[in-house]
């Protein structure tokens, strides 16, 4: 029997008993497994791939909405992996332009790395912004800080959801209320009894990524940073918005240093929705 040609098999959606077939295929690209987060945006989010028939995943992507389920204020596309096998031959352009389709006229953003964003840009996604990842030993000064910190409680949970509504422009409580089960740490800012800001910290290999990081002001943030840190003797590892200059400045002379630069991309609005000047880093690049 002839093998079906790539154009020919069908897009289906993902469910978390895929989560080894998109582990694997992370693998094959030379990527961490990252088994523990293709679980989180798999329960999360909505997966999307192609069968190989000889076994595996041809391509494989997540899209997270975020807003009303009937009327999604936006969609974040991550984790878009073709396996090496069958790279350059159109799979990822196709798997795109299904989501494309599916998603409508919801406005859509991902981070892009320098290798994927001409294809992004060749079906209409624009560079509306940059992220820079940093990685390192935090190493602390020994400051005090101003600011107080904790670890969030369940009872916090109803504030942190109004805080990110508010900051990031659309509903995420489907992706917060995972976050206590997801992350190892989960802190909040208070002034006067009152929410200014809160982070998590979550594991990805032999790193603790940070993010979500929203906060009030610079200030905020890097007392949130500094206290996640003092609880891990793994390094950290995050992306902030380059637009926060002094948090980087401050994050590289605490010991992490720059590794890369994606370019945020948005498909349907001119900019992200949402307070940027209190939205320090994403959840995970893969989901915005």
């Amino acid at each position: 029997m002839p093998t079906p040609s790539l154009a020919s098999l069908p897009i289906r959606r993902l469910t978390l008993r895929d989560l080894n077939a998109c582990a694997d295929l992370s693998e094959d690209r030379g990527w961490p497994r990252e088994e523990h987060k293709w679980g989180f945006l798999l329960s999360a989010g909505k997966g999307y791939g192609i069968d190989d028939p000889d076994g595996g995943l041809v391509t494989a992507c997540v899209v997270t909405e975020y807003g009303a389920q009937e009327h999604p204020a936006l969609g974040a596309i991550g984790m878009v992996l073709v396996a090496e096998r069958h790279a350059r031959r159109g799979v990822g352009r196709r798997l795109m332009r299904h989501v494309l389709e599916v998603m409508g006229t919801t406005p859509l953003t991902l981070h892009a790395t320098p290798y994927g964003r001409p294809l992004y840009e060749e079906l209409g996604f624009k560079v509306t912004g940059r992220a820079e990842m940093l990685r390192g030993h935090f190493v602390s000064d020994g400051a005090l800080s101003e600011v107080t910190t904790r670890a969030a409680t369940a009872e916090d949970l109803p504030g942190i959801l109004r805080l990110d509504h508010e900051v990031f422009g659309a509903d995420r409580t489907h992706i917060l209320t995972r976050l206590p089960a997801f992350a190892d740490q989960l802190r909040v800012a208070e002034e006067g009894g009152r929410l200014i800001g809160y982070a998590a910290a979550w594991p990805n290999m032999d790193t603790q990524v940070v993010g979500p990081l929203i906060a009030r002001d610079t200030a905020t943030a890097k007392a949130l940073i500094a206290s996640l840190a003092a609880s891990t003797d793994r390094p950290l590892r995050t992306d902030i918005d380059v637009r926060h200059e002094e948090l980087l400045g401050w994050a590289k002379e605490h010991g992490l240093a720059s590794v890369a630069f994606n370019a945020v991309m948005t498909y349907g609005i001119s900019e992200l929705p949402g307070d940027w000047s209190r939205r320090f880093a994403p959840v995970t690049v893969a989901a915005g």
